[in-house]
């Protein structure tokens, strides 16, 4: 099984540090965008194999960012978990609405994250 790729879209450095953490900790490759525009450009180059998307970024909304994916039939399978500090009751159906799969209060719960990325990504290789 090889590495997969993770895109994080998010602004808040520190929610990057710990994701970036997670992701390298399950043995994939973190990639980061911190505004709209630029994760729409990495979203079309690299490929990633799964998205983490905070919803409320500069630029291009991440709610856009999904609708967006959706519609491209290139990009529409790569999952994409909206992850957001909007927890208002109807945020988790606009961003499901939206084409998300799976929607991440934060603060992030780790282990959650974890059951998220080995869901969709499968388990890192050695097992402890």
């Amino acid at each position: 099984m090889g590495r997969k790729r993770v895109l994080c879209i998010e602004d808040n450095e520190s929610n990057l540090l710990l994701v970036g953490r997670i992701v390298e900790a399950e043995k994939h490759d973190f990639l980061r965008a911190s505004d709209g525009n630029t994760a729409l450009e990495m979203i079309a180059r690299e490929r990633p194999d799964l998205i983490l998307l905070d919803i409320n970024i500069p630029g291009v909304d991440g709610l856009e960012i999904a609708r967006r994916l959706q519609d491209d039939q290139a990009l529409a399978a790569i999952p994409v978990i909206a992850t957001t500090a909007n927890v208002l009751v109807g945020d988790r159906e606009r961003c499901l609405e939206a084409g998300c799969d799976v929607y991440l209060p934060k603060p992030l719960d780790v282990r959650e994250l974890q059951d998220v990325l080995r869901a969709y990504l499968g388990r890192p290789n050695g097992r402890h």
